[in-house]
């Protein structure tokens, strides 16, 4: 068994809650298999060491499995859904724990363009005018404590209402309690008679107030943006190094899935611990 030595490895904890998410092994199931060779556990650390790190594929540590190994359960497991999954259940327990409904009917939606690497073809990329930004385009939808719902990766050209036509489509289907969506004024207009009428959404817009310069900390928006941020705390998500759209969304994911897990295990602080100490006085002798 590999030592754990690395900031982004598993604790216990987060893998008692991660490991029964995961797909029985096939060996495991009527039409068998070959037994696999890593223990699932190193699979899922080298995954979060990569987006925690933002190395290469190739430059994972000696101590991990080989980086093919782990980007053959990375590529299965994305086609899959299962880290969508993953993601999903410590949502509704950190909800539970914050004393609100596992399942969210409010939710705020906005995107963030960024920056591609080198090697990432221009099929999948574009330039976003607006924000004067060669890449991707990621659409975040977080419920109103800034936990992750839904993420969408497109190319950078594709403006907001566009792409939130596939968004709000896929959020319907996936949570159908979602009622009403928190949004800015890119996704006003045609988007919201639409979203009432074919989704049954309610679209609601919040705008700068007028004559407002720099950072303005808005109502409900201030909230999904935070979350973009929580998850650029991952280097892999500073830029979009992914060759597939596809593959971008499950590096948001993994991050979006350390932060929650790692909100459920770390340890309660106790109440007299977060209270100010009085200040020592030092007597001159």
């Amino acid at each position: 068994m590999r030592r754990r030595r690395y900031p982004s490895d598993t604790t216990d904890l987060e893998w008692l809650l991660i490991e029964p998410l995961l797909p029985v092994p096939a060996c495991q199931t009527a039409r068998g298999g070959r037994p696999e060779a890593h223990p699932r556990r190193e699979i899922v650390d080298a995954l979060r060491y990569l987006v925690d790190s933002g190395c290469k594929w190739s430059a994972l540590p000696s101590d991990y499995p080989p980086f093919k190994t782990v980007f053959g359960f990375f590529t299965r497991w994305s086609s899959a859904g299962v880290f969508n999954l993953i993601r999903d259940q410590p949502r509704r327990r950190v909800r539970r724990a914050m004393g609100t409904s596992p399942h969210p009917v409010a939710v705020v939606l906005d995107s963030q363009s960024m920056k591609v690497a080198a090697t990432v073809p221009r099929s999948t990329s574009g330039y976003d005018a607006g924000k004067k930004t060669p890449g991707r385009k990621r659409h975040v939808v977080v419920d109103l404590k800034g936990l992750p719902v839904f993420l969408m990766v497109t190319r950078a050209d594709v403006h907001d209402s566009v792409a939130a036509r596939e968004v709000l489509f896929r959020l319907r289907l996936m949570h159908p309690e979602i009622t009403i969506v928190w949004a800015d004024l890119a996704y006003a207009g045609t988007l919201i008679d639409w979203a009432k009428v074919y989704l049954h959404l309610t679209i609601k817009t919040v705008s700068r107030p007028k004559g407002a310069k720099g950072c303005v900390l808005l109502p409900r928006r201030w909230v999904v943006e935070r979350s973009m941020a929580w998850l650029l705390h991952a280097r892999r998500n500073v830029r979009d190094y992914e060759t597939l759209p596809g593959h971008s969304e499950t590096m948001l994911t993994l991050a979006a899935i350390t932060l929650m897990t790692r909100r459920l295990t770390r340890p309660a602080v106790h109440p007299d611990a977060a209270r100010p100490r009085p200040a020592q006085t030092v007597r001159a002798v």
